[in-house]
């Protein structure tokens, strides 16, 4: 069994799914606007190692990661995993690319992040080596150069006086055809999007460890408790990837 291979435990049990079998494991519900998250945290609850959400992942997870992606319009990310987790442009892999092209769509998705204060360089790779102009979301109070600099690398759109609406930003991507919207973090955003009921899933790899320490959750903010229903359970070795509706 390779490192990547992943098994379907629930509902229906099935070995080795190829990509096929799972992109319609994950797909996209038909006809609407739909907003799903991707995680990966431990055994006890840790979002990050060393701050970096990378290291709690192996092949499987980020194979998965990568088909997620696969038939999304828009990746939102927030601004400050952008910056730790050192994005790039966003492109998908050349697989990703067929498959878009098959499907009618455009090469790559478009990437989006949320900022108030719009402290991001306009000269980073995520702007730089973008393939598709990037949407910055941000609040009327942010600085005005920053916004100036960054409306020359990306469309940047107010969604709020101090706090960003998530309702308005769902609004906005569904308004400019992104439908498909792949939150990809980070725990503040995803936090703020859960409080507005503005999350439809989430899929979430259980990493078989137990980081102890001090490591972010999944979602942060104030506590609005939120019912999940097991969708379904994939499972790579000692890994499980689960998906909710949420």
């Amino acid at each position: 069994m390779s490192d990547s291979t992943i098994d379907r435990v629930w509902p229906e049990p099935a070995d080795d799914l190829d990509d096929a079998a799972l992109l319609a494991q994950t797909a996209f519900p038909a006809g609407r606007v739909w907003l799903r998250a991707n995680f990966v945290a431990s055994v006890d609850g840790a979002a990050t190692r060393g701050g970096l959400s990378g290291g709690l992942g192996d092949a499987a997870d980020r194979r998965l990661f990568g088909l997620l992606r696969r038939p999304a319009d828009v990746v939102l990310v927030g601004a400050g995993t952008l910056r730790d987790e050192r994005y790039e442009g966003l492109r998908v892999d050349d697989a990703s690319v067929a498959w878009r092209r098959d499907a009618g769509m455009p090469p790559h998705p478009v990437l989006a992040t949320v900022s108030r204060e719009l402290d991001l360089d306009p000269a980073s790779a995520v702007f730089a080596d973008a393939p598709v102009r990037p949407i910055v979301y941000t609040v009327a109070s942010a600085p005005a150069a920053r916004r100036t600099a960054l409306e020359e690398v990306a469309d940047v759109v107010v969604i709020g006086e101090e706090d960003a609406d998530p309702a308005r930003l769902r609004d906005d991507l569904a308004v400019r055809g992104l439908r498909r919207i792949h939150s990809e973090g980070g725990p503040h955003l995803f936090g703020s999007l859960l409080a507005a009921g503005a999350v439809d899933a989430l899929h979430i790899t259980l990493a078989p460890t137990v980081e102890r320490g001090q490591a972010d959750r999944i979602a942060q903010g104030v506590a609005v408790p939120t019912r999940a229903r097991l969708a379904s359970v994939l499972r790579a070795g000692d890994e499980l990837l689960l998906h909710y509706l949420l």
